[in-house]
């Protein structure tokens, strides 16, 4: 998922007066919550000094047991790990009842070999279906609960494709679920494992994204966004050669996103982790 705010700084948009589209702590925490903060402070510290040395950059793929080790890492991560906790009003959106709901980020660390992000999702939000081109991600749902769709690219030429529909390519649907955390952490790689997938909240949700390499325009790795569709819709059955079972099976059309998706950044107020 890119990370990009639709207006202003990430700075600017961070405000502890709002429960809106804003991280809201309570005041006054007792030595035990900090104390508690402290030790998640080391997972959170854990977790950076192992994406160091795991990602080696474009074009590469983290080795097997790399990819577990993180796993690993990623399964036991709690709210509190990221400075998250139940009394932490963050989940809600003016524009639930009315409109498009607002989708919050913050960014923990980034740079040109990984990121590392957090999103807030209120109920009925949704993030639209969409690529991580020649990356490996790590998502670990924190808080709440939600929908996972995901597709991985098929050979177009096993498929038919209608003059109609020129412009759709045939996908294998991987993940058609609903999770609720605490749950295990979702793996997808360049070719596999559902490398295009969106994201529905069925209630407040908190997202821990862990991308290997970022998105980059300069590299060619920017975002994009598709429309699915029911693969029967554009299929001659004289002609599919899939050898897949078609309710496997889908269309994607490339669509461009609506500024009213666009989300929002945030500072990240959890504890910090340091590069050194």
């Amino acid at each position: 998922m890119k990370v990009e705010a639709s207006n202003g700084e990430e700075g600017k948009r961070v405000g502890a007066k709002r429960n809106g589209e804003r991280l809201v702590r309570k005041q006054g925490c007792s030595r035990r919550t900090r104390r508690r903060v402290h030790a998640a402070s080391t997972a959170i510290q854990r977790l950076f000094v192992a994406c160091k040395s795991v990602f080696k950059g474009p074009g590469t793929v983290p080795e097997p047991a790399d990819v577990e080790m993180l796993k690993l890492l990623l399964d036991k991560m709690r709210p509190e790990d990221v400075g998250l906790s139940t009394d932490i009003l963050f989940f809600k959106s003016k524009s639930s009842s009315s409109g498009t709901p607002r989708i919050t980020y913050a960014t923990i660390h980034k740079c040109d070999n990984f990121s590392m992000c957090i999103f807030f999702l209120p109920p009925t939000a949704v993030i639209p279906l969409h690529n991580h081109p020649e990356m490996t991600v790590f998502s670990k749902l924190l808080l709440g609960s939600m929908h996972i769709k995901s597709y991985d690219w098929i050979d177009p030429d096993k498929s038919s494709i209608s003059a109609s529909s020129a412009k759709m390519r045939p996908a294998k649907l991987v993940v058609d679920s609903d999770f609720t955390a605490p749950c295990n952490t979702s793996i997808l790689y360049p070719t596999t494992g559902g490398n295009i997938h969106t994201f529905t909240a069925i209630t407040p949700c908190a997202v821990l994204d862990v991308l290997g390499p970022p998105y980059s325009k300069e590299d060619n790795r920017d975002i994009t966004y598709y429309r699915d569709h029911p693969y029967t819709k554009y299929l001659d059955d004289a002609t599919d050669q899939s050898g897949e079972e078609k309710h496997d099976l889908g269309w994607l059309e490339e669509i461009d996103i609506s500024k009213d998706l666009e989300m929002d950044g945030v500072k990240y107020l959890g504890p910090p982790v340091i590069d050194g």
